[in-house]
């Protein structure tokens, strides 16, 4: 079965209500015939970040189908929200922009109804694709859920910490390692810390940073710690919408 894609601001959030015979009908081939819940109980939510510090320019594909926009590039840093693609065995293709010759191919199983990001990862020489299943369960009341992922290839193992907290939120998170959720008060603007786990040193800050109630974040760690341009070591932090 190929791929069916549609954008979606939060697949775990809504219910698609139609068949979508009108997007992408090649790639339909005929499940309209299905009730709407059949082809919802089939799909998974997936979005994909580059954190490879290159400036090629890059394009996914997913099966057969280019997930990247024509129009826009898919640079260090970017990132494209939550796509509907079909639950099961999914093969992940990563090329130059304008080539289909694979830079790094893998395949991967989507669980249906689950969120998922597909990290593009490493040094432009290595390559790689990395898949994080996402934990959509809403926060409680006056919270809000933070992961940490590092994806610095030349970094040490990082912490994460709220300053003036008394305790690190999240410890020891080696380089291609990412923690579970920590829940945090939102609405308060927060600074962030991402710290050395050995020495204790700074190395990054996020400051004035507002979480909402109710959201689910990631923050990651990308860039190289030896460079001095566009690549070097930074953080960014993401909501899964």
């Amino acid at each position: 079965m190929q791929i069916l894609l549609v954008e979606r601001d939060n697949i775990m959030k809504t219910h698609l209500k139609t068949c979508f015979g009108l997007l992408f009908t090649i790639l339909l081939l005929g499940s309209c015939a299905k009730k709407d819940d059949d082809v919802v109980s089939n799909l998974s939510g997936l979005s994909i970040v580059n954190a490879s510090p290159s400036f090629d320019l890059l394009d996914v594909y997913v099966d057969q189908t280019k997930v990247t926009n024509d129009f826009s590039d898919f640079t260090f840093g970017s990132k494209i929200d939550y796509l509907s693609v079909y639950s099961g065995t999914r093969f992940m293709t990563l090329t130059k922009k304008g080539s289909r010759e694979p830079l790094s191919q893998q395949s991967f199983i989507l669980a249906p109804q689950y969120g998922y990001t597909l990290f593009v990862i490493d040094k432009p020489q290595n390559i790689q694709l990395m898949m994080l299943p996402d934990n959509l369960t809403k926060p409680e009341k006056g919270m809000a859920s933070v992961r940490f992922a590092n994806l610095s290839p030349d970094s040490e193992p990082l912490t994460l910490s709220v300053a003036g907290g008394l305790d690190y939120l999240i410890t020891n998170i080696a380089y291609k390692q990412y923690s579970n959720p920590m829940m945090v008060h939102a609405n308060d603007p927060l600074e962030f810390q991402i710290r050395s786990h050995q020495t204790g040193g700074l190395v990054l800050s996020m400051a004035g940073i507002k979480l909402e109630e109710g959201k689910i974040y990631t923050i990651y760690v990308k860039g190289l710690m030896e460079a001095s341009n566009e690549t070097k070591i930074s953080s960014a932090i993401y909501t899964h919408k």
